[in-house]
């Protein structure tokens, strides 16, 4: 190890071995690599931004020998394990590491302050974390006030820490250990985004991993040998996720540090079959200079979602990329996806029934899907309500937060505060957050159903709604929009377009005009932060 490193405890001896193999006939998320390196192990695992890549045999070594160093060092089944790091192999590989072992990851959103990281860093209680060069400096200034933290490992080696490398050049050799992982075990402690409060950490089971990846990979038709990118970073559940599945199916992935449209289209120029992306990121890589439809020739799928999209935003991707389009709903960290607007469903949609490109779809595989009323009874159809689904994509708790669990979950059934109506068909429609909602003069108004009318307006780029203090109404409606370049915006003609297509009541009111809006790292707006601006 580097001179002036942490020290690390030597631990010498092994986890002992599954009497007579795995009693159990379950497959576990960590066996995949295993199983994908023995059928195609000459099959590239990942490529990275500079072209070069790892068959899933060589990830399959590497994860091995991962294992048996952390082993070696003291890391056992259950701790937890902090990484905060833009995307890059090591991290691939230290999360693989992890899955087969049965460490909790708690993988950390990098744009957070230092101060949000110390806090969600002292709630995790990690034992050891892996950092990437940017954060060398954070994770050590922060360490004196983790009494928990024993070891910082930098993915770079560009510091007199521990580095990735030398970590990797103490596996002892030998066995690897083989551990009883259940399904109940927590593979990751994922905290929330905190687009409405604080960040909550949610403990996302083995099973519930296992779930979401099953459900993906027959609601999106995964195939295998196809190459595929998620724009959301790896800390996202819709960023490791993506390689999870890409693992099971035997698929290779594209990981890039950071999300760079430019970038972006020069990889679908080389070959890119299947993209995530949400909105904000569709919409900019359609202002890509010289974008034309032959840069998408191998690109067979998009899924987007992660935040609502324009019908009219959605129209010009398809006819830009001419490919299946999916539309996945949920609320991702606590309970996965929960609805799916189909390929079919968009043809449909173009072919005249054009309220589809507004629906987030039906309920996806293994998912019992229903819409409640305050006092949890099912609403007639129609009615708005909140969503809530039962299935073995839902967390198991907040992490010592009893009571927000037991109000999230109730009787199996998990309650994310999204608002929406279902029509006869089965296809869902949001209304909007629950802690959204406008309360104007008695009427109820949500605000996404102005957001989309907004976004259908010549000029505008991205629109938010929220709500604000009035003293007649209680509350009035309150637009804050981005203009693209060179656009001067007729308020009267704006609201004479609103008119057109809502209740006079919906119209806003005001009308506020910004460079930017708050986002957080999953392209998100951020209303709480709207709230402060006001």
């Amino acid at each position: 190890m580097t001179a002036g490193a942490p020290t690390m405890p030597v631990e010498l001896d092994r986890p002992e071995p599954l009497r007579g193999g795995p009693p159990m006939s379950r497959i576990m998320v960590g066996e995949w690599l295993e199983m994908t390196a023995k059928r195609t192990p000459e099959l590239r695992c990942f490529v990275l931004a500079d072209g070069s890549s790892r068959t899933f045999a060589e990830v399959r070594d590497r994860v091995n020998a991962l294992i048996r160093a952390l082993v070696h060092h003291g890391v056992r089944q259950g701790d937890r394990v902090a990484i905060l790091s833009t995307d890059c192999s090591e991290y691939v590989e230290t999360m693989l590491a992890f899955m087969k072992m049965g460490v909790t990851a708690v993988p950390l959103n990098f744009r957070l302050h230092p101060r949000e990281v110390e806090t969600l860093m002292r709630t995790a209680k990690a034992a050891w974390a892996f950092v990437s060069d940017r954060y060398v400096a954070l994770m050590r200034e922060l360490q004196p006030s983790l009494p928990d933290l024993v070891q910082i490992v930098a993915f770079d080696g560009e510091s007199d820490l521990t580095s990735y490398a030398e970590l990797m050049a103490s596996d002892p050799g030998g066995r690897t250990p083989v551990f009883e992982v259940a399904d109940d075990d927590i593979l990751t402690l994922a905290f929330t985004s905190g687009t409405t409060g604080l960040p909550k950490g949610v403990m996302q089971s083995h099973r519930m991993i296992k779930m979401q990846s099953a459900n993906s990979m027959i609601e999106y038709r995964f195939m295998r040998d196809e190459f595929r990118y998620s724009a959301s970073p790896l800390y996202h559940v819709a960023g490791m996720g993506l390689i999870v599945k890409c693992v099971a199916r035997g698929m290779t992935s594209l990981i890039l540090p950071q999300w760079d449209p430019a970038v972006a289209i020069e990889w679908f120029r080389k070959g890119l079959t299947g993209v995530f992306l949400v909105p904000t990121m569709i919409n900019g890589l359609l202002q890509v200079p010289g974008i034309q439809p032959s840069d998408f020739a191998t690109l067979k799928s998009v899924f987007y979602g992660a935040a609502p999209m324009s019908p009219n935003l959605l129209v010009r991707a398809m006819e830009m990329m001419h490919c299946d389009f999916y539309n996945g709903f949920g609320a991702g960290t606590e309970a996965g996806m929960q609805t799916v607007l189909t390929p079919e469903d968009h043809v449909r949609a173009l072919n005249g029934a054009t309220h589809l490109l507004g629906s987030i779809g039906r309920p996806g595989y293994s998912i019992d899907l229903q819409i409640w009323d305050e006092d949890c009874n099912e609403v007639a159809q129609g009615d708005v309500g909140e969503i809530v689904t039962r299935s073995d994509m839902v967390m198991s708790g907040y992490l010592d937060q009893p009571e927000l669990t037991s109000h999230a979950v109730v009787d199996g059934w998990f309650r994310g505060g999204d608002m929406a109506w279902q029509d006869e068909e089965g296809y869902l429609y949001l209304a909007g957050r629950k802690n959204d909602m406008i309360i104007r003069g008695g009427e109820n108004v949500y605000p996404i159903e102005i957001e989309s009318v907004l976004a259908d307006y010549p000029g505008i780029v991205e629109c938010a709604v929220i709500g604000a203090a009035d003293v007649h109404w209680g509350e009035i409606v309150r637009a804050y929009l981005t203009l693209a370049p060179g656009v001067t915006l007729d308020e009267d003609d704006l609201r004479g377009f609103c008119r057109s297509r809502l209740a006079g009541y919906k119209v806003p009111a005001e009308i506020c005009l910004a460079e930017q809006l708050p986002k957080n790292a999953s392209g998100k707006i951020l209303k709480r932060e709207l709230r402060g601006w006001s």
